[in-house]
C-alpha cells in the first residue's frame, strides 16, 4: 500500500454541518465502498461548579497534532480494510451546540467502517495534543480534563 500524505485536520472555529454533507456527496462516485461511518463531536453545555459552558477554545501544537493524527490515519489504514477516511478538528473557539470533531470512514462494510471510526475517536481522545479551554456563561474558564 503506498503511503498516504498527512492532511490538513484543523478547521478554525466549528465544523459547518455542510461539510458532513458534501463529504458524504463526493463519495458517492465511489461505487466500491458499501458503507461510511461518522462520528460527530458537539460541544455540551455541562454544568460545572455551578457554572454552564458555553463555548470550548480550541488549542493545538499544530505541526505536532498533524503529526499525531498522520500516524493515527497510517495505524487506521494496516489495521482496517478501509477505503477513505478523514478528520476534521476545530481549533478557536466553538460553541454549545456547534461541531468540533467530524471522523469519516468508509469501506465495503459496515462493521469495519464503524470499528475504524472508533479507533480513529479513541486514538484521537487518547494522543492528540489538542486542548480545550471551557469557557463558562460568566465568561470564567477551566482547562477541559478527556474522561
Amino acid at each position: 500500500m503506498d503511503k498516504k500524505k498527512p492532511k490538513k485536520v484543523f478547521v478554525q472555529g466549528a465544523i459547518p454541518p455542510e461539510k458532513i454533507a458534501n463529504s458524504v456527496a463526493n463519495h458517492q462516485s465511489k461505487t466500491n465502498i458499501g458503507a461510511h461511518s461518522i462520528f460527530l463531536g458537539q460541544i455540551r453545555a455541562d454544568e460545572v461548579d455551578g457554572k454552564t459552558v458555553a463555548a470550548i477554545d480550541y488549542t493545538a501544537y499544530e505541526e505536532m497534532a498533524e503529526k499525531v493524527f498522520h500516524e493515527i490515519r497510517e495505524a487506521a489504514f494496516a489495521k482496517f480494510d478501509i477505503t477513505c477516511a478523514h478528520i476534521y478538528h476545530s481549533l478557536g473557539k466553538v460553541n454549545v451546540g456547534e461541531l468540533c470533531l467530524f471522523v469519516f470512514t468508509s469501506s465495503a462494510h459496515r462493521k469495519i467502517a464503524i470499528d475504524a471510526t472508533n479507533f480513529f475517536v479513541e486514538e484521537i481522545k487518547a494522543k492528540v495534543p489538542v486542548f480545550g479551554k471551557e469557557i463558562f456563561e460568566d465568561e470564567t474558564h477551566q482547562w477541559k480534563v478527556n474522561k
